[in-house]
C-alpha cells in the first residue's frame, strides 16, 4: 500500500518524501529504502510527544519541509486515478491549499466539507454525526509555502485531544486563504476497515500490469498456474498446487497440495498445505496446514492455523477470518 502511495506521488511530480513511522519502527525502512528505486529521496521520522492527530504529524516534519509547497498523503488511501490533475490545478490556480473530496455512502468518520448557498466551500467539519452532504475528505492534501505551519500555530486541540486537520482547513477558509477543492471521481478507498483493505487488495492486483508479475520460484511439474502470478525468489511451489491469478507470493514460501487465488497476496516465509485460499491477504511467516477453504480473510504475521482433528472443511464451508499477529489456531 505504501508503495502505491509513493508511486502516485512520484507520478504527480513529487521529488522528496518524508515518511512518518511509529516509535521504534525499523522494518518499514528496510522495505522502502532511501527512494532510489523511484528516483527520489526518502527520509523517515517519528511523531514526537505521542499521538496528537494527523495535523501534528505534519508539524513534526516542519524542519524537513521548510517553506516548500508539499503534498500530505495518508498512505492508507488507495486511489486508482492520477494525482497529476489535482497538482496541476493547485499550481495553475496558485492555491494556498487544495483539498480532495469524494462522494461516499457514509462520511461520518471523515472530514466533511460545508458549502454556502452559492456552493462556496466555507468550512470542514471533522466526523460530524449529521453531515450536510455526502462528500468526504480524502487523505490527500496540498499546501503552498509555509501556510500550513502558520495555521497550525493558531488551532487548538479538539475535545478528543488531537490537532484536527479539518480545523486547520476551516481556519484557512475563515482567514480568506485561497483554498481550492476537487472531487475525486475515480475509485478511491480509505482502507480503515478490513473489508476495505480486501477490496483494495483485489483492485490493485487487477490493475497491476502483467509485465510486473515475475516468476522466480521453483515450480513442480504437476503444479498448475494461470493468470497473472508473481512468485518470489526461493519460493517452492510443490505437488498438486493450483494458482489462479491475480496472485502475489513473496520470497521463501512453501506451497504443497493447495489452491491459491484469485486475488491473494502472500507474505514472505509463509507455508501453506492442503488449504484453498481466495480473496485474502496472508502476511509473512505464517503456517496454514488444514484441509479447509479460506476466503475474504486477513491473517497477520506469524499466524499458525493447523488441523489437529477431522477435516476442518467437512461441511464444504468457506471460513472468513481476521487473525492478529502470532495467533495460533488448532482445528
Amino acid at each position: 500500500m505504501i508503495f502505491h502511495a509513493i508511486e502516485k506521488a512520484v507520478e504527480a511530480g513529487i521529488e522528496e518524501i518524508f515518511i512518518n513511522v511509529n516509535p521504534g519502527e525499523t522494518e518499514l525502512q528496510k522495505h522502502v529504502g532511501d527512494g532510489g528505486h523511484w528516483g527520489i529521496n526518502i527520509k523517515f521520522f517519528e511523531q514526537t510527544g505521542g499521538p496528537q492527530g494527523i495535523a501534528h504529524v505534519v508539524k513534526c516534519a516542519e524542519d524537513f519541509i521548510g517553506s516548500d509547497p508539499f503534498m500530505f498523503y495518508l498512505s492508507d488511501n488507495i486511489l486508482l486515478g492520477s494525482l497529476k490533475e489535482i497538482v496541476d490545478e493547485f499550481n495553475d490556480n496558485k492555491c494556498e491549499c487544495m483539498l480532495a473530496f469524494a462522494k461516499v455512502p457514509d462520511n461520518r468518520h471523515l472530514g466533511v466539507p460545508v458549502f454556502d448557498e452559492t456552493g462556496k466551500l466555507i468550512e470542514v467539519w471533522e466526523k460530524p454525526q449529521n453531515p450536510p452532504n455526502n462528500f468526504g475528505q480524502t487523505g490527500i492534501y496540498l499546501y503552498g509555502s509555509d501556510v500550513f505551519f502558520k495555521a497550525f500555530d493558531k488551532i487548538k486541540k479538539s475535545a478528543r485531544g488531537e490537532y484536527e486537520i479539518s480545523d486547520l482547513h476551516t481556519y484557512l477558509l475563515k482567514q480568506g486563504s485561497k483554498v481550492g477543492w476537487k472531487e475525486v471521481t475515480g475509485w478511491w478507498k480509505d482502507t480503515g476497515m478490513p473489508e476495505d483493505l480486501l477490496i483494495a487488495n483485489k483492485l490493485l492486483l487487477e490493475q497491476r500490469a502483467e509485465k510486473n508479475f515475475t516468476n522466480y520460484g521453483i515450480i513442480d511439474a504437476s503444479a498448475k498456474i494461470s493468470g497473472k502470478v508473481q512468485i518470489g525468489n526461493g519460493t517452492k511451489v510443490g505437488k498438486e498446487v493450483v494458482i489462479v491469478g491475480p496472485v502475489i507470493i513473496a520470497e521463501n514460501c512453501v506451497l504443497e497440495n493447495c489452491q491459491i487465488g484469485p486475488n491473494v497476496t502472500i507474505g514472505q516465509g509463509t507455508e501453506i498445505y492442503q488449504t484453498k485460499i481466495k480473496d485474502s491477504i496472508i502476511l509473512s511467516n505464517s503456517i496454514i496446514d488444514a484441509e479447509m477453504e479460506i476466503t475474504d480473510s486477513i491473517l497477520g504475521k506469524g499466524v499458525r492455523v493447523v488441523k489437529k482433528g477431522p477435516s476442518a472443511n467437512a461441511q464444504g464451508k468457506s471460513h472468513k477470518m481476521i487473525i492478529g499477529d502470532k495467533t495460533i489456531i488448532e482445528l
